[in-house]
């Protein structure tokens, strides 16, 4: 290749005669040829160094990374197998990186098959060498090619191993995948297990890549929440930390509760829809497959949920097998539960996401060997892993929840509630997509103003066909709507979602707002400015128009926030004496204006409205309707804050329109002292 750039490969000089035939060139790959002498054999780690990234995913400081990984996952083999208690990992300046355990040592006595050699030399020279290949040295294991040891040795440009076995200590030094000497016994020591130090090698990695404290400490601390028989020490240079005042210099990390005190930790400060964990452990049942599965999950509140999996301490970030076992427990065991315990309604819109999608859940796998997708490990794909987990998580879940009846019709619930949610947005998506091909389809019913622009415009929302007609005879053309409905709607905070898009009075509500509901909802397409609820003033009315303001706190909550939602103050009795009339809003009303309106020498005549429609349209307009005159009553969500409010108002608006009769029964009996009644 180098002949082809080379200078004797451009122009031939002006006086050079042009030959009858170009002379063959004496490389075959420069002459299109390939043979045999274009074959390369990489012999030794050779083949690491050229395509590190088939090894570690990369040659960057993220994939770095990793080789701390393979040389802690085999101290931790170490410890799950029995063999070891404690780990110490020590990140130094300039890179030099210490893993020690106090297993029982690699070792150091001369391998069969390469005599010459001591077993450490071949673990640490050769790839596909190592005791995991079978079930003899260790039951499980995170190591499963013989391929770790050997990379990190292959990327160093330093490594040095000491072993302590038998009370002695035997130390052997590499560079680059070779050894750089014998391995020599360098004495007594009181002392076991295997120390790797080790400097990544700038060839490969560049000069300016640095090892980062945080991401070593929380790889440190991931293992520990794995194996709670281990205890983890951690130390960095303080120099490394400068910045940095999360990551502590030292640390000996040590979780009794394993994976719950991890969840534990990770939750700090947020709010769990369910204050209890579902965790557990238990040995898998198949011999071949062996080992054991935990478990850990939580939801929390705010649905902000995560899935960490492992297989043998392995970090499986991408899932797989053991992952899709864990999911199909929950949604087996809660529908299951359901069925048990004839709560089916909603049940068959339940999906798996709809159990797990917001949960935090952390899963631990020990099984024999296990198989990976690629060397780097990120995805589990062992076929018998997801029935074998399914079968022992869904064993333990279904007893969890026949334990706590709240806890699972919580879970059940949520989950109703969200595979409605997710099938209510693909239908507004769908609609959306149906709509923006289609002109504006205005509902029958609904008397529009001529104004387009919706600055200075108004609906009215009232009950009833006799008082849309009131309504539209009083009314102003230009920026007045009415919308009559038909009667009392539908109460859509005990109604399901399917119940909602059946309603016709609704959709004609919402096509009559143009905004769209809920997550589709945008206020640059609501067609009017102000949103009036204009009901009778009698109960009836009252109860029409909290049925309304329930509709828009729910599926609208924006535009409340937003100031778009009014109610309107009709009269209830009308008062006249000699020609002159006033208006009372209710009963307390009418005897104050009976006291200070009229002198009392000539009789009062007192007209009580019915309702709207009975009221004529010159009287509707002037008590009612006209800006100038009438009086709005603004819709707004009372409390000190806006997330006080909003609690105080979702808190209400269940108790009171949801669908546990029991809450408002409840509420009854702790406010009817506060009523005033007259029988």
């Amino acid at each position: 290749m180098a002949d082809l750039f080379s200078k004797s490969a451009s122009k031939p000089p002006k006086s050079a005669k042009p030959a009858a035939k170009a002379a063959a060139p004496k490389n075959s790959a420069a002459r299109g040829e390939y043979t045999a002498k274009d074959i390369e054999v990489l012999e030794g780690l050779e083949p690491v160094r050229r395509r590190p990234g088939m090894y570690i995913g990369g040659s960057d400081e993220v994939a770095m990374h990793h080789l701390i990984a393979e040389i802690l996952d085999n101290a931790m083999d170490e410890a799950v197998a029995g063999h070891a208690s404690t780990i110490e990992v020590a990140l130094g300046p300039d890179n030099n990186v210490t893993v020690r355990d106090n297993g029982r040592g690699m070792p150091i006595d001369p391998h069969p098959k390469f005599p010459k050699k001591s077993a450490l030399e071949v673990i640490m020279t050769t790839l596909h060498a190592g005791g995991k290949f079978s079930d003899k040295v260790y039951q499980t294991s995170g190591g499963l090619h013989g391929v770790g040891a050997s990379v990190v040795n292959a990327l160093s440009d330093t490594l040095t191993v000491e072993v302590a076995r038998d009370k002695t200590l035997w130390v052997q030094k590499f560079s680059r995948g070779l050894p750089k000497g014998k391995l020599t016994k360098e004495g007594p020591v009181n002392r076991r297990g295997t120390t790797v130090h080790f400097h990544p090698d700038a060839q490969i990695f560049g000069d300016k890549a640095q090892f980062r404290p945080a991401t070593v400490y929380r790889m440190v601390r991931s293992k520990a929440y794995l194996f709670e028989g281990v205890r983890v020490r951690w130390s960095c240079d303080p120099s490394l930390l400068k910045g940095d005042d999360k990551t502590p210099a030292e640390d000996e990390l040590h979780f009794e509760n394993g994976l719950t005190d991890y969840l534990d930790y990770v939750l700090q400060g947020r709010k769990r829809l369910i204050p209890a964990f579902f965790s557990g452990k238990a040995d898998l049942s198949d011999k071949e497959v062996g080992g054991r599965v935990e478990w850990a999950i939580c939801w929390p509140d705010d649905e902000d949920g995560f899935v960490n999996s492992y297989c043998n301490t392995i970090p499986t970030p991408e899932g797989g097998t053991h992952e899709q076992g864990l999911k199909t427990a929950l949604l087996r065991g809660l529908k299951g539960y359901a069925e048990m315990t004839n709560a089916t309604k909603g049940l068959s819109n339940v999906t798996g996401d709809d159990v797990w999608g917001g949960a935090c859940m952390m899963l631990s796998v020990f099984i024999k060997e296990p198989q990976f997708q690629g060397q780097t490990k990120d995805k589990l794909v062992s076929v018998s892993a997801s029935k074998l987990v399914d079968t022992v998580v869904k064993d333990h879940f279904d007893h969890w929840l026949s334990g706590d009846v709240a806890t699972a019709n919580t879970l059940l619930e949520t989950a109703v509630a969200r595979a409605s949610d997710r099938i209510r947005k693909k239908q507004d998506q769908d609609l959306s997509r149906k709509s923006a091909t289609k002109k504006l389809r205005l509902p029958g019913k609904l008397t529009d103003c001529t104004r387009s622009n919706p600055i200075g415009t108004e609906l009215f929302i009232v009950e009833g066909d006799s008082a849309g007609g009131s309504a539209k005879q009083a009314r102003s053309r230009e920026t007045q709507a009415v919308l009559p409905l038909r009667g009392k709607i539908l109460n859509v905070a005990s109604a399901s979602d399917d119940k909602l898009r059946a309603n016709q009075e609704l959709q004609d509500l919402i096509e009559a707002l143009g905004c769209g509901i809920r997550d589709n909802y945008s206020e640059s397409k609501l067609r009017y400015e102000k949103i009036i609820i204009m009901t009778d003033a009698d109960v009836d009315g009252a109860h029409i128009a909290s049925l309304l303001m329930t509709f828009f706190y729910r599926e609208t909550p924006q535009l409340i926030a937003e100031g778009h939602l009014y109610l309107a103050l009709p009269p209830l009795y009308r008062l006249t004496q000699k020609g002159t009339s006033v208006y009372a809003m209710t009963d307390a009303h009418k005897e104050e204006l009976l006291k200070t309106k009229f002198d009392g020498r000539g009789k009062v005549e007192v007209s009580r409205f019915k309702g709207l429609g009975e009221m004529p349209a010159a009287q509707l307009k002037e008590t009612t309707m006209d800006p100038g005159k009438r009086t709005l009553l603004k819709v707004m969500l009372a409390g000190d804050d806006e997330k006080s409010a909003q609690r105080a108002t979702a808190k209400l608006v269940e108790q009171l329109m949801g669908r546990k009769p029991e809450e408002r029964f409840k509420f009854i009996q702790e406010h009817a002292k506060f009523a005033d009644i007259d029988i």
